[in-house]
C-alpha cells in the first residue's frame, strides 16, 4: 500500500499570487517545504478533490520536472482520481487551458514565470487555473494566499517518480498518471478555427515565414503545425528545442530579446512575414518586411479581420482590451457596432467577459492576444490567425496594417518599461502620480482633461477592481498611464504607456518615437522618473 504522509510545516512570508501566479526565485522554491506549502494551500482552497481530475504541465524551465513530481505526489495523496500531465512535463499555457476545457478537469496547475529568465538561478512560477480553463481570479487567489499564512501541515504520497517521457498510464499511489501528447488536443484546436487548406497553399505558393520559438514551450507546437500540417518549409521554426534555461535567452518575444528574428525580418532577403513566442507559449509578436506591428495595432487588425477565419465567421459578440492597451480595438468596435469593453490588465478579467459571451476577441498591449477558445491568452494562435488573414487578403502585413490606419486612423502607442528599479522608489512615484489633481492644467502644450487611478466594475459578476493605474488623459483624447507590472520576480518594474490617435494618413509613417516625443518628455517630468528612480532612459521601448 502506498504510503501517504502528513508533514508538519511553517509558513513562509510573501506567498501571495500575483497576476499570474506565484513567481520567485528558483533557489526560493527548492526551499524545504516552500513548493509543498504554495500546493497543499491551492488544494486546500479550490474545494474536494476526491475522484477528480486535474490537468499538470509547464513550460519546460529549470524545476519543471522536479516540481511536477511533488505536485503529483501531494495531488495522489489528497485523494485526487486522475492527473493528465504533457509528455516531459511540456505544455503551454493555452494549451494547458484547451485540455482543461476539453476534458472538464477540475482546473489544472501550470508551471510557469512565462517570459522571465529561466535557469538555476532564474525565476520559476506555479499557478491555478480554474475548471473554465482561465487563470483563478482575486477570490481564489486571496483565499490560497490565506491559507499559505497559516498552513501547519501538508499530505504526499511517499512513493517513486513519475516516467514523464512515457506515453500513457501509470499508476501514482492510487492516482491514475495519464500522460499525453501536449500537441494533439491543442492543434486539433487550431484546425477548427482556421482554414489551413488556404494557409497551405500559401506555403506552396512560396511565402516565407521565420517563427521563433525561444527555445521555450511553443517549439514542438509551432513545428508540428506551421512546419507539418501546414507545409512551412523545414527551417521555418528558429529556436523549436525547448530548453530549461531558454537556451540563455530571455524569452519575452518584443524587439529587444527576438533580436534574431528581428533582424532576419529587417535585413537583406527578409521574409514575408515573423513572429515570436514567450516562455509559456501566451505572448507574441507580429512581424512584417521591415514593418513592426504594435500588439495594439494587431488585436484591432485581426479584430476587423476576423470574418475571414472559418472559426469567427458569424461575426465577433464584443471586443475586450486591458486599459493600457490603446484604443484602436474601441474604432473597430465602433465601426462593426459592437461593445468594447476595457478591463483592467490580467487575463482573467476577460474570464467573465468571455463566459458570459460579452467578447470574442481579447487583447493585451503586453503581446497577449486572444479568444473564446480558450481561456487565456495565446501567442500561436494569434500566428495563425494572422495567417489566415494574409492567405485570404494576399498581401504584405504591412499594406494590411497601413490600410487599416487608412480606414480608422492610427493610435500612435508606445509603451516605456523600466525594469528592476528600486520597489519602495517605484512605490512613491506612484502615489506621487496618485496625490496629482491635474484636471484643467496644461503639460507641455496639452490640456489635461483628467487624470485618475483607473477602477473597474465587472459587469458580469459585479466585482470591483481598485488602483488598476495611473490615466493621464488630454483634451484631444492622448493618454499617458502609469503601471506597476506584477510579473516579475525581484525589484519593481515601471510600464509607461504613451498613446495619441492621428486620423491623418500623411503622418501615419512616423516613428512612434518621433510622433510621441513631446508626451513622452511630459510623462518623464510629470512622473519625475530620473529624480525617483535614477533612471534616464527606459529598460525596453516597445
Amino acid at each position: 500500500m502506498p504510503v501517504i504522509t502528513t508533514v508538519a510545516t511553517t509558513s513562509f512570508e510573501g506567498q501571495k499570487p500575483g497576476t499570474s501566479g506565484l513567481r520567485k526565485k528558483v533557489r526560493v522554491f527548492q526551499q524545504p517545504h516552500y513548493l509543498e506549502n504554495f500546493v497543499q494551500a491551492i488544494f486546500d482552497s479550490i474545494g474536494d478533490g476526491t475522484g477528480k481530475t486535474i490537468v499538470v504541465g509547464g513550460d519546460g524551465r529549470f524545476f519543471n520536472r522536479t516540481a511536477i513530481q511533488v505536485i503529483l505526489k501531494m495531488a495522489a495523496a489528497n485523494g485526487y482520481a486522475r492527473a493528465l500531465v504533457g509528455r516531459g512535463g511540456i505544455l503551454s499555457t493555452p494549451a494547458a487551458s484547451c485540455v482543461i476545457r476539453k476534458y472538464q478537469t477540475f482546473g489544472g496547475i501550470i508551471l510557469s514565470a512565462s517570459h522571465n529568465p529561466g535557469g538555476p538561478d532564474e525565476d520559476f512560477g506555479i499557478k491555478y487555473n480554474i475548471p473554465a480553463g482561465g487563470p483563478a481570479p482575486e477570490a481564489v487567489t486571496e483565499a490560497i494566499f490565506a491559507r499559505t499564512q497559516d498552513i501547519r501541515e501538508y499530505r504526499i504520497a511517499e512513493v517513486g517518480d513519475v516516467d514523464l517521457d512515457q506515453l500513457g498510464e501509470q499508476n501514482l499511489a492510487g492516482m491514475m498518471v495519464q500522460v499525453f501528447d501536449p500537441v494533439a488536443d491543442y492543434a486539433e484546436l487550431m484546425a477548427s478555427l482556421f482554414d489551413f487548406a488556404a494557409i497551405r497553399a500559401l506555403f506552396a505558393g512560396g511565402f516565407r515565414m521565420k517563427f521563433d520559438a525561444m527555445h521555450a514551450v511553443t517549439g514542438p507546437y509551432a513545428t508540428a503545425i506551421l512546419e507539418t500540417a501546414l507545409g512551412a518549409p523545414a527551417g521555418t521554426v528558429m529556436n523549436g528545442v525547448p530548453l530549461e534555461d531558454f537556451g540563455h535567452g530571455h524569452p519575452d518575444p518584443n524587439l529587444v530579446h527576438a533580436h534574431d528574428l528581428v533582424e532576419a525580418l529587417f535585413g537583406a532577403d527578409a521574409p514575408d512575414f515573423g513572429a515570436a513566442s514567450d516562455g509559456d507559449g501566451d505572448r507574441n509578436m507580429i512581424l512584417g518586411r521591415d514593418f513592426y506591428v504594435t500588439p495594439s495595432d494587431s488585436l484591432a487588425v485581426l479584430a476587423a479581420n476576423a470574418t475571414l477565419c472559418p472559426g469567427y465567421a458569424q461575426g465577433l459578440a464584443g471586443i475586450a482590451r486591458s486599459m493600457p492597451t490603446s484604443a484602436a480595438a474601441d474604432r473597430v468596435a465602433a465601426g462593426l457596432g459592437i461593445p468594447c469593453y476595457e478591463t483592467p490588465t490580467g487575463w482573467k478579467f476577460f474570464g467573465t467577459l468571455l463566459d458570459a459571451g460579452k467578447a470574442t476577441l481579447c487583447g493585451e498591449e503586453s503581446f497577449g492576444t486572444g479568444s473564446d477558445h480558450v481561456r487565456e491568452k495565446d501567442g500561436l494562435w494569434a500566428v495563425l490567425m494572422w495567417l489566415n488573414v494574409l492567405a485570404a487578403r494576399r498581401q504584405p502585413v504591412a499594406e494590411i496594417v497601413r490600410d487599416h490606419w487608412a480606414k480608422y486612423g492610427r493610435n500612435v502607442y508606445s509603451r516605456h518599461d523600466y525594469e528592476g528599479i528600486d520597489t519602495a522608489a517605484a512605490n512613491g512615484l506612484m502615489a506621487h502620480l496618485r496625490g496629482l489633481e491635474l484636471k484643467g492644467q496644461q503639460l507641455g502644450g496639452y490640456g489635461v482633461a483628467f487624470n485618475d487611478d483607473f477602477a473597474y466594475t465587472d459587469p458580469v459578476d459585479g466585482s470591483v477592481s481598485t488602483k488598476q493605474g495611473i490615466r493621464i488623459v488630454f483634451d484631444d483624447g492622448s493618454r499617458i498611464v502609469f503601471r506597476l507590472s506584477g510579473t516579475g520576480t525581484e525589484g519593481a518594474t515601471l510600464r509607461v504607456y504613451i498613446e495619441q490617435f492621428q486620423p491623418d494618413p500623411a503622418l501615419h509613417h512616423l516613428d512612434p518615437q518621433v510622433a510621441l516625443a513631446d508626451l513622452i518628455k511630459i510623462a518623464r517630468d510629470v512622473a519625475e522618473i530620473e529624480a525617483r528612480t535614477g533612471r534616464t532612459e527606459p529598460t525596453v521601448i516597445t
